[in-house]
């Protein structure tokens, strides 16, 4: 009987994890278009829906991904993980050979015509190989040599191709992700601990390297000293959120994104929410990640195949992180750092591999238990 029920359960996909997703999508194209039609319009030749055309397109194309991904068995990745490794490696490579310089950085690649950041692909790419790394090994996970060591090799391997492009912030993201799938495979919190110090030492190092890093981390303990210059958007994003009060100004009623706060659409489009919606948007936002977090985690915490729960573990956190971090730039919670808010800020490539990735925990959700009652 309890066989028949888990064959039962396999049938369907989580549906409320499907809803979330497309809530906040559709959600997305509304801040979108809200936050971004100024610029579209004095930028793009007159064209107010530039920037929410791009975002249909996008999800389009990544719902069509979803559900092709939702379709392929998850446990077909761990027999390619070589090839995984190999092509993210590949893709590092072309960045820093043939890549697009961008905004200072060269993280874009275009391939027959087709711009895209390999960051994005990366980042799927490590939490499939980790946590069919981490499956097959499980056993050492708590033996310094045999799992810390190699642990701290391949975690190592993934940030450093993602940060070679110049993309701290997104080798945090991916970092702190496998730290988490490494501690819940078996790590010693003291080698944890290890990990940590080493993760801290290594983003110190990276921030040593670049002048401009230095001056983010200057500027954000006294934004208002530089609120000429380097801390302007800080400064700006504060002023939309605190003019947004309780309530909000109301739907296309900010004032912050008519050339006062940069990238309004991107990088910041939740001090926009803040500002139209209030502190009652932003608490209803944040309901819907916590409610995507419940789904995505109860799928890892319920799926018996432990590669299926380290994945489903990996792609939860991914877009938690990026969550928390986006918030947290907002807020001027930590130094100022380009992330999107997952599947609402405008972005084509990052919401198109989002969707995707989704697609795979969606499949790991057939195979899950949680459906059993």
């Amino acid at each position: 009987m309890e066989e028949a029920v888990h064959k039962a359960g396999k049938k369907t996909v989580d549906w409320v994890l499907v809803f979330i997703i497309v809530v906040l999508v559709l959600f997305g194209f509304l801040m979108v278009y809200s936050s971004s039609y100024p610029d579209g319009y004095y930028k793009f030749n007159g064209d107010p829906f530039y920037f929410l055309k791009k975002q249909v397109i996008a999800a389009v194309i990544g719902m069509t991904g979803m559900i092709f991904f939702a379709n392929i068995p998850y446990k077909i990745y761990s027999r390619f993980n070589k090839v995984i490794l190999v092509a993210c490696v590949g893709f590092a490579l072309l960045t820093v050979i043939m890549g697009i310089a961008s905004n200072g950085a060269q993280r874009w690649i275009n391939i027959g015509g087709i711009t895209f950041q390999p960051s994005e692909i990366i980042k799927i790419g490590g939490v499939l190989y980790m946590a069919d790394y981490f499956d097959r090994n499980r056993k050492n996970m708590s033996s310094f040599t045999k799992g810390f060591i190699p642990s701290m090799v391949f975690i190592g391997v993934f940030c450093g191709l993602i940060a070679m492009q110049d993309d701290l912030s997104t080798a945090i993201i991916l970092g702190g992700t496998l730290m988490v799938m490494f501690f819940c495979a078996g790590a010693r919190l003291s080698h944890l601990f290890l990990l940590v110090g080493a993760a801290v030492a290594g983003v110190v190092v990276m921030i040593a390297m670049q002048p401009y890093r230095i001056t983010r981390i200057i500027v954000f303990f006294d934004p208002f000293k530089y609120k000429q210059d380097q801390g302007w958007q800080i400064i700006q994003s504060l002023y939309a959120l605190g003019t947004g009060g309780l309530f909000g100004m109301g739907i296309g009623k900010s004032r912050q994104k008519f050339f006062y706060l940069p990238e309004a659409y991107n990088d910041f489009i939740f001090s926009i929410i803040g500002e139209e919606l209030g502190f009652i948007g932003c608490v209803f936002i944040m309901l819907g990640f916590v409610v995507f977090a419940w789904r995505g985690l109860r799928i890892s915490m319920n799926t018996e195949d432990f590669f299926g729960s380290q994945t489903a573990l990996g792609l939860t956190t991914l877009v938690l992180v990026q969550f928390m971090i986006h918030v947290a730039v907002a807020t001027s919670s930590m130094p100022p750092t380009g992330r999107a808010l997952p599947f609402i800020s405008a972005g084509g490539s990052s919401l198109m591999f989002l969707l995707c990735s989704m697609g795979i925990l969606l499949n790991i959700s057939k195979y899950s238990n949680t459906y059993r009652s």
